[in-house]
C-alpha cells in the first residue's frame, strides 16, 4: 500500500512539475494580450523615439538577458523589449537556461519582471535610471 501511495505522490509531483513549466509560457493578467471571441490581440511595448540599430536575435551583439515578449506569433526572446523586426526569435524558455525578464503590460504601464508572475520584481520601464534597471534571473 505504501508503494502505491509513493507512486501515486511522484506521478502528481512529476504532473504539477511539468503543468507548472508549461503555464508559465506566458505571464497571468498581462494586459498586453486580449482573448476575445473574435481571437487573440497581443500588444506590443511601443518604441520610445529613437533606439539606434536593431540588435539582431542571431548577432553576437547581444550580451545582457532576453526579453520574454508576448507577440501575435506567439512568446518570443528579443534582444530588446519593443520586439522590433530582427531582434527576436522562438522562444527557447522550458529547454534552455538563460537570463531572462519578463516584459508586460498593466494598466498603461510597462514592465519588466524578473519572472512570469507579476508578483515578482517588476520596474516599469518608464521609470528614470535607475529606477528603470529590471532584476533579471537565469531561468
Amino acid at each position: 500500500m505504501k508503494l502505491i501511495i509513493t507512486l501515486t505522490s511522484v506521478a502528481v509531483a512529476t504532473l504539477t512539475l511539468l503543468s507548472a513549466e508549461a503555464q508559465a509560457q506566458y505571464v497571468k493578467d498581462n494586459e498586453a494580450v486580449k482573448v476575445t471571441a473574435a481571437g487573440t490581440k497581443v500588444e506590443t511595448p511601443p518604441v520610445p523615439g529613437p533606439v539606434g540599430k536593431v540588435c539582431g536575435a542571431n548577432s553576437n551583439c547581444h550580451a545582457g538577458s532576453w526579453r520574454m515578449v508576448e507577440t501575435e506569433s506567439g512568446l518570443v526572446e528579443c534582444t530588446e523589449p519593443w520586439a522590433r523586426p530582427g531582434s527576436c526569435r522562438a522562444s527557447s524558455y522550458g529547454t534552455q537556461k538563460l537570463p531572462r525578464l519578463w516584459v508586460v503590460k498593466r494598466g498603461s504601464d510597462w514592465l519588466q519582471c524578473q519572472f512570469p508572475d507579476l508578483g515578482s520584481k517588476c520596474v516599469s520601464m518608464s521609470a528614470r535610471p535607475p529606477a528603470n534597471l529590471p532584476f533579471d534571473a537565469v531561468q
